[in-house]
This record gives C-alpha cells, sequence and structure tokens, in this order.
C-alpha cells in the first residue's frame, strides 16, 4: 500500500475551512478573541533570530560589550529602530539590522538572544518555532561560524528544557553578499544536518539581487537532502519567486507576496503545494503592500494555496503571532475556522521529518479541539484592543 503524505491523513487534516464542511455540523459561533488566539498552539516558521531580540537585551548588551547605541533608553531604541512603524522600503527597514547585530558579535549574546526569542515564542504558545540567521553576519569580533551556530543551538536547546518548545535553526545565504559565501554556509548547514539545523534559507535584498547566483549553494543543498527556503517577491516581482522555485529547488517560499501578479505561477505553487511564509504586518511595514487591507493573505487562503502566518521580526515589527493572528482576522476577515486551518498548516509546512510530523498534528488537532471545546462553554467578556 503506497504511503499517504500529512495533509491526507483523516486525524491530520486540521479543522476544515467553512468550504469544505458540507458534511458536517457547522463550527461553533465562539468569538475570535486575543484570548482564544493566545491560547490555541501556533508555529513560527519565518523569524530572524537578529530581528527578534529584546529592547532591553540590546542595551545591556551594548553597556556590557561598550557598542555605541543610537539610544540609551527603550522607548528611544525603539524609534532609532523603526520599531513597528512603516518604513520607505525594505532596505530602510534593514537598517535596523544594523544596531541588533552590532551587540550579536559575541557567543554570550548569540546564547542569550536564542534563549529568550524561545523562551519568548513559547510563552504565546507557539509550540514549534524556526529560527533564521546567518551566520556570516556575526564574524566582526573573530568568532568562528561554528561557534555562532553553537551558541544559537545551546540557547534553543535550554529553552527546550525549560518550556518544552520545538525548535529548529535554519541557516541564510545573503543576496548581497558574494554566492560563494552562500556556498560556505551550505556546507555548513550540510554539516549540521541532524544537529540542530533544518533548513537553508536566502534571505537580504532582492533587487539586483537574483536568487539564481545563488544556485550552486542550492544545488549542494537538495544533494545533502536538507529542506530549502527561499525570500521571494517581497520587495519584487514574481520572477523572484519563480527563480527560488526553479533555480533554487526551494521547498517553502518567505513571503511570496506578488505572487498574485503571475496567475500561472500561482498555480503552480498551488498544485504543487509550495507553502507560503507569510509575514502580513512585516509586509506592510517593509512597504510590500500598501495596507492590511491590501494584503493577498486572504485572497491566497480562499484560492487554496498553502499559507502559514508568521512573525518575521518580532522586535522591529513590534509583533507576536498572536497578534498577526488577530490581524487577519480583525484586518482581513478570516474566520476562526480559517485561522485554525492555517495554524494547522504551519504545522504542516513545518521542516519536521514525516513521522514525528504526524505525531504532532495529531496533537495538535486534539488541542485545538480541546481548546475550542473550552472556549464555547464559557462567557466571552474579553475586552478587545481599540
Amino acid at each position: 500500500m503506497a504511503s499517504i503524505r500529512d495533509d491526507e491523513l483523516p486525524s491530520s487534516t486540521g479543522i476544515p475551512s467553512s468550504a469544505r464542511r458540507a458534511d458536517l455540523a457547522p463550527p461553533p459561533a465562539i468569538p475570535v478573541t486575543m484570548e482564544l488566539l493566545h491560547a490555541l498552539p501556533k508555529t513560527d516558521l519565518h523569524c530572524h533570530l537578529d530581528g527578534s531580540m529584546r529592547l532591553k537585551t540590546i542595551l545591556e548588551l551594548g553597556e556590557q560589550q561598550k557598542v555605541k547605541l543610537p539610544a540609551d533608553t527603550e522607548d528611544g531604541l525603539a524609534k532609532a529602530i523603526h520599531m513597528g512603524e512603516v518604513c520607505k522600503n525594505l532596505e530602510d527597514y534593514l537598517v535596523a539590522f544594523d544596531v541588533t547585530l552590532s551587540v550579536l558579535q559575541t557567543a554570550e549574546s548569540l546564547y542569550r538572544s536564542a534563549y529568550e526569542l524561545a523562551v519568548d515564542a513559547a510563552a504565546e504558545n507557539v509550540r514549534y518555532l524556526e529560527v533564521r540567521y546567518s551566520p556570516a553576519l556575526h564574524l566582526q569580533k573573530g568568532l568562528k561560524m561554528t561557534t555562532v551556530i553553537d551558541s544559537v543551538l545551546e540557547g534553543l536547546r535550554v529553552a527546550k528544557r525549560e518550556t518544552g518548545i520545538k525548535y529548529g535553526v535554519i541557516i541564510c545565504g545573503i543576496r548581497h553578499i558574494n554566492p560563494q559565501t552562500s556556498m560556505r554556509l551550505a556546507e555548513l548547514s550540510v554539516a549540521y544536518k541532524n544537529r540542530g539545523v533544518i533548513g537553508f534559507d536566502l534571505a537580504g535584498a532582492e533587487a539586483n539581487f537574483p536568487a539564481k547566483d545563488h544556485k550552486d549553494a542550492f544545488q549542494l543543498i537538495l544533494k545533502n537532502n536538507v529542506n530549502c527556503t527561499a525570500h521571494a517577491g517581497e520587495a519584487f516581482g514574481p520572477e523572484s519567486i519563480s527563480q527560488a522555485i526553479h533555480y533554487l529547488g526551494a521547498h517553502r517560499i518567505g513571503h511570496g507576496t506578488r505572487l498574485r501578479e503571475d496567475g500561472d505561477l500561482l498555480n503552480y505553487v498551488n498544485d504543487h503545494r509550495i507553502p507560503l511564509e507569510v509575514c502580513p504586518t512585516s509586509n506592510v511595514q517593509t512597504g510590500a503592500v500598501p495596507s492590511l487591507d491590501a494584503h493577498p493573505l486572504k485572497f491566497y487562503f480562499d484560492y487554496g494555496l498553502r499559507v502559514t502566518i508568521n512573525t518575521d521580526n518580532r522586535l522591529i515589527t513590534d509583533t507576536t503571532v498572536t497578534k498577526e493572528l488577530w490581524v487577519a482576522h480583525k484586518e482581513l476577515g478570516l474566520s476562526l475556522d480559517d485561522l485554525t486551518t492555517i495554524l494547522v498548516s504551519g504545522f504542516k509546512s513545518a521542516f519536521l521529518p514525516f513521522r514525528e510530523k504526524q505525531d504532532v498534528l495529531r496533537q495538535v488537532n486534539e488541542e485545538i479541539a480541546r481548546t475550542l471545546a473550552a472556549f464555547e462553554k464559557r462567557p466571552q467578556v474579553v475586552k478587545q484592543p481599540a
């Protein structure tokens, strides 16, 4: 008997959307609240370590390392890095990383930041976290790339022991750094396979830095059976997504905001169930979309694409997965039924081994059902954010 995919298992399909409920009872009328969204099990598959630090930690590390920061208070630092503000473009948005990277050049700071990120994610019921970063950006004070990776992995391991959160690390090649560096990073990803690194990515400014220039690194990744994703279609058109899929062999697409501009490619992505790592608030902040109500997330979901909701940069965008789900409901009109389907899609799209994913999906579906049942039984009097 042929094996079946995780999304074909009756027990692992998630809470089905209303369009697929013809023979089922209607979903319970449970108000969508921040409290409910917080209680549901979640993933964060697109989360940058250097964009997800705590303000307090940056200030403390700056003082310890004698690094000059653009401000010496949390409010001042938040303003300096455009925290939660709409930027002129992606390049303007990326300036904030100069600040965070300035204090992420020691083993201790990398350990602490990874640990705190995982603890913060676990506190909002993120059960599986994929942390991405580029070791090449943490070498200013002489660290070896292996030390960078080991420090991050140790921080995540300690957080897992304390909170139970599952995690994986995605190593990023950088578009505007030479392809040879991407190859070195790909080699490291292969070496650390089964040691905490679960994937490879291509990040950085898209314009004038085509994905195909880094295809050799991705060929090494694919030949060694390592998962891969790529930022594409965020600040550049659908041809960026096409290159990520057809030149790099990406298993997932980071953002994919402009996929809707090419209907043929959109259907290819849908037909091949290539997940999109969607980060709604970040896309507004970087100018990838002019406003939340112009975001294509709901169109993608309604059309049948496998979409996941993620934070991108928790600090710079001033967000959490819970907030992103709330935005998807409040601003884009996604129902509770839709949101639970998307939550399960996050677990389906995780770079986890098949059998482990099966177990996780069963647990998640059971927990979603229990959580909804608990909220259905009690009065909803939670005050909503303005």
